[in-house]
């Protein structure tokens, strides 16, 4: 329930109202159900793509930094869900104007992964794939744009 409301007032632009039950429905599911359960991985994925949404890079960074090991262990390398999350990771990296050449090179190992393990798990024709192909072309832009020096 929360969170088709959370999607609802961010859609209506209600953007700090929409982040507390974000944050709420994570807490709670953390809480009632652990960290390792996949409900509680789906809801910190949810909060931090708002938090992304919202410009809020460094939490999304700092809280993706810590589940998606979590999902890695509990579901698996080529589980779709944690193949997400790693791809959601990798784009608050990349799209974060401060993001640090380091930063950069990690947003694009990472979707390089991603593509590769899709590709083989889902089939090079899976919507998904196309998904990350293009995650990895904006991260690798990215990249390339910042190791350019000015001319």
């Amino acid at each position: 329930m929360q969170s088709n409301l959370a999607s609802s007032l961010n859609d209506l632009g209600r953007f700090e109202e929409a982040l507390i039950l974000r944050r709420e429905a994570y807490s709670g599911t953390l809480r009632l159900k652990g960290e390792e359960h996949r409900e509680t991985l789906m809801e910190a994925n949810r909060y931090a793509a708002l938090l992304g949404e919202g410009g809020r890079l460094k939490e999304a960074k700092k809280l993706l930094r810590k589940t998606t090991p979590v999902a890695r262990r509990v579901l698996g390398e080529g589980h779709q869900f944690t193949l997400f999350m790693r791809q959601n990771y990798a784009n608050t990296l990349y799209i974060n104007p401060s993001a640090t050449l380091d930063d950069l090179r990690e947003a694009v190992t990472t979707v390089e992964d991603v593509e590769r393990i899709a590709r083989r798990v889902l089939g090079g024709s899976h919507p998904d794939v196309a998904i990350y192909e293009a995650s990895l072309q904006k991260a690798r832009a990215a990249l390339a744009a910042r190791e350019t020096p000015d001319a």
